[in-house]
């Protein structure tokens, strides 16, 4: 057996339909380390995604943001991978807004194969397949043709713990407003990325965690968004795995937005 984008879907699906349930009475809040919210329902959605792989996929390597947060070394990269949010916009959905997804990916040797970012509220699936395009329930996407960054709308966010990154925030965010139409701070990165490839945001930028944005990336370049990196990644990581910094446009403004950002 071998995984394919129906079976991601489905998981993505049940999983969305969890957490919206469980949203309510039953939603139990707590933090992890730095002030990070976190919820019964994340737990829940990991834990029902990473029984699927393990029951269907027993040896895959497994990168989930509540219960394998963190792989053994650089090798595990190049198997056959997961990389799982079983709710990015975890602050969205503890106080009721609906910019909120689960985020499934699969990886072999680094790169992304098939992806998918369920957003429940929504009721949207974006979904993505290595060469063979990128849907939003089923239709074909793909970018916005805004050429000009005075008429771009631009996706952002902002890490839990700002301060010490305030001064760059700052200045990129005053940069951007300077040269494009508006900004948007939507709150979950994954469905900002696919926002991008369907064409409601023009570009976004941030550095986020890689389950932010394992599946985002592959529906962005397989929809024919430009995905990037206002600076070259570190550390040996290939560009499908480095989320700092990122930098995805529709395929106009890349460079231009990039040159502005990597000044700050």
């Amino acid at each position: 057996m071998k995984p394919t984008l129906d079976l991601l879907t489905a998981w993505a699906t049940e999983a969305g339909e969890l957490i919206a349930r469980l949203r309510g009475d039953q939603l139990v809040l707590d933090y992890k380390p730095g002030n990070e919210l976190v919820t019964n329902a994340d737990v829940a959605a990991d834990q029902l995604i990473t029984d699927h792989i393990r029951r269907h996929f027993p040896t895959h390597q497994i990168l989930a943001e509540e219960s394998a947060s963190k792989l053994q070394d650089i090798a595990d990269l190049n198997g056959p991978l997961w990389i799982i949010d079983p709710i990015d916009g975890t602050v969205n959905y503890a106080h009721g807004h609906s910019h909120v997804a689960v985020s499934i990916a699969f990886y072999e040797h680094g790169v992304p194969q098939l992806g998918v970012v369920n957003a429940p509220f929504q009721q949207e699936t974006f979904s993505a397949e290595r060469g063979k395009g990128a849907w939003l329930n089923g239709q074909p996407i793909q970018p916005n043709k805004v050429a000009v960054m005075k008429n771009a709308l631009v996706g952002t966010g902002f890490p839990y713990d700002k301060v010490p990154e305030l001064p760059l925030l700052l200045a990129r965010l005053e940069t951007v407003l300077r040269n494009c139409a508006d900004i948007r701070r939507n709150g979950s990165a994954a469905l900002d990325i696919c926002w991008v490839a369907c064409g409601r945001l023009s570009a976004y930028y941030e550095t986020v965690s890689l389950w932010d944005c394992a599946a985002a990336q592959l529906i962005a370049t397989e929809a024919g968004a430009h995905y990037g990196h206002i600076w070259p990644p570190l550390n040996g990581l290939p560009t499908s795995m480095a989320s700092e910094n990122l930098l995805v446009t529709n395929p106009y403004l890349f460079d231009e937005l990039q040159t502005l950002l990597a000044e700050q």
